[in-house]
């Protein structure tokens, strides 16, 4: 059985068999015991955005990774960047180093910080994260293409990402063909991507896309 840790664009975690590019996380929100989720799903601000495989390290996915058999942080797991910036993480300082200090900086170059920090996009995040209680922002068709590529919108349940002036279906398992947006014709469309992450790829930042994605 999959372990419930594959987080989709909304922000909210399944599970199912396809694992995806990036790993991540939000702090110990399991019980290494049952490999389960607990009721919250978060603990801290920073919700990140991790390689697969860095250096030699090896964990157990929702197990006891830290010492003395304690939890250590939950693996999320997302198909690739474009998503799990969409559910509001944001690169890892630590296995990701020059990619968030990547991040960090455009961020500062979209809302004019001279010094920005990683901890003032982790509180600008949480509060407009859909997860941790943010209400979708309605997107007209106007607006629909004026978003960088790397944005992800929806229609109900259903998830897109906008690259090169069309759209691309998401699911686990990967995108869709890409379409033109005039395709969305009068569906009521909402933002999933942050605003605070729109402005840093507007700014220049490159998400890594799934293989499936075509433009």
């Amino acid at each position: 059985m999959p372990l419930q840790n594959r987080v989709d664009p909304f922000g909210a975690i399944h599970a199912v068999p396809e694992r995806g590019l990036f790993t991540g996380n939000r702090g110990i929100i399991h019980d290494p015991a049952t490999k389960t989720l607990l009721k919250k799903r978060w603990a801290l601000q920073a919700w990140i955005i991790c390689v697969c495989q860095f250096r030699n390290v090896r964990r157990e996915p929702m197990g006891r990774n830290r010492p003395g058999g304690k939890a250590g942080w939950t693996e999320l797991f997302f198909l690739d960047e474009v998503t799990a910036l969409a559910a509001g993480h944001r690169p890892c300082f630590f296995c990701q180093r020059e990619r968030a200090k990547e991040f960090v900086g455009r961020f500062g170059q979209a809302f004019g910080i001279a010094e920005p920090r990683a901890p003032q996009v982790d509180k600008r995040l949480h509060r407009e994260r859909l997860a941790s209680g943010d209400k979708p922002q309605g997107v007209t068709k106007d607006e629909l293409s004026l978003l960088p590529d790397g944005a992800m919108v929806a229609d109900g349940g259903n998830a897109y990402a906008l690259r090169g002036g069309k759209a691309s279906a998401w699911s686990f398992a990967g995108y869709g063909p890409p379409f033109r947006l005039d395709q969305f014709e009068d569906k009521p469309l909402v933002v999933l991507t942050p605003q605070t992450t729109l402005g840093v790829l507007r700014h220049g930042f490159q998400p890594v896309w799934h293989p499936s994605a075509k433009t």
